[in-house]
């Protein structure tokens, strides 16, 4: 019979909890379902190589992450943030489906279930 930990072990996880720095201020989209969400991407940093891994792999040391938040009550929270805040996020990885003029597209995204400001952009 297997144990608790070995199910868990196992068991799918899509969970994404980053914070970072808002690359620029959220844009709301209202899509041609109607349907409208905020969009933003998050600028996080790269942990460090290990030493035995130098030369090998992306050598950037920041990704900017795509994130949308449709549910209402995170979209009321993503329209007071601005470019430069640091934000903490927490979601799953999404792929959407979308028609484009060239055809069908598709884009991968962070789904935003809960989201905070940690720290205002500093004033110009």
């Amino acid at each position: 019979m297997p144990t608790v930990e070995t199910v868990q072990d196992t068991d799918p996880v899509n969970e994404v909890r980053l914070q970072g720095r808002l690359a620029q201020d959220p844009q709301l989209r209202e899509l041609p379902s109607g349907d409208r969400l905020w969009t933003f991407r998050v600028v996080v940093g790269r942990p460090p190589r290990p030493p035995a891994a130098e030369g090998r792999g992306p050598r950037g040391s920041v990704d900017a992450i795509e994130c949308a938040a449709w549910d209402a009550r995170v979209r009321r929270s993503v329209e007071r943030w601005h470019a430069g805040d640091v934000v903490a996020v927490e979601g799953a990885v999404r792929r959407r489906f979308f028609r484009s003029p060239a055809g069908t597209a598709s884009r991968v995204e962070v789904e935003v279930r809960s989201g905070r400001r940690i720290r205002r952009a500093p004033a110009a």
